[in-house]
C-alpha cells in the first residue's frame, strides 16, 4: 500500500537488544498528513538503523511511503502496525521543462484556447406569482 503526504512529526528513535538473539535493534516512527479534502494522519514505523539512515526522513518533507499493515493481539486487545519498506521523495516542479526556450517553443505550437466564463448558478427567476405550486422554501 502507499500513502502520500507531508511529514509533520519525527518521533524519537527506539532501540534495544533482542532477548531471543542478543542483537541490537532500532526503530523510529513518523507522522504523515495527507493532502485530501479532509486530511488524515498516519503514524508509520521504519525498522532497522540502516533503513532509518538510508531514508533520512525530515519534518516538512513531501514523501510517498510504501508500507505493510499487520495486526497483533496482546492481552485480549488488537494493535495495528504500519511498517514502511520504501520511501520516495516527491519533487516539486518535476514536470517543468529544463530548457526555457524549449518550453516556450512548445507553448507556441499549442492553439490558443478560450476559457468559457461560467457562473456557478443560473440567475434566479422571478415568476411574479406568490402562491404558485412551485413556491419551495429552498
Amino acid at each position: 500500500m502507499e500513502i502520500t503526504g507531508r511529514i509533520i512529526a519525527v518521533l524519537p528513535a527506539n532501540s534495544g537488544t533482542s532477548a531471543r538473539t542478543g542483537n541490537p535493534w532500532m526503530s523510529q516512527e513518523y507522522v504523515l498528513e495527507t493532502h485530501d479534502q479532509f486530511p488524515r494522519k498516519c503514524c508509520f514505523r521504519i525498522f532497522g538503523e540502516d533503513r532509518i539512515k538510508q531514508f533520512n526522513i525530515q519534518a516538512g518533507e513531501e514523501i510517498t511511503v510504501s508500507f505493510d499493515i499487520d495486526a497483533r493481539e496482546y492481552n485480549g486487545r488488537w494493535f495495528n502496525s504500519i511498517n514502511a519498506w520504501a520511501v520516495n521523495r516527491n519533487m516539486q516542479g518535476q514536470a517543468a521543462p529544463q530548457d526555457p526556450a524549449a518550453g516556450q517553443a512548445f507553448l507556441a505550437q499549442q492553439p490558443a484556447q478560450s476559457v468559457p466564463t461560467a457562473t456557478p448558478f443560473p440567475p434566479a427567476q422571478d415568476n411574479g406569482s406568490e402562491g404558485s405550486a412551485d413556491d419551495l422554501p429552498f
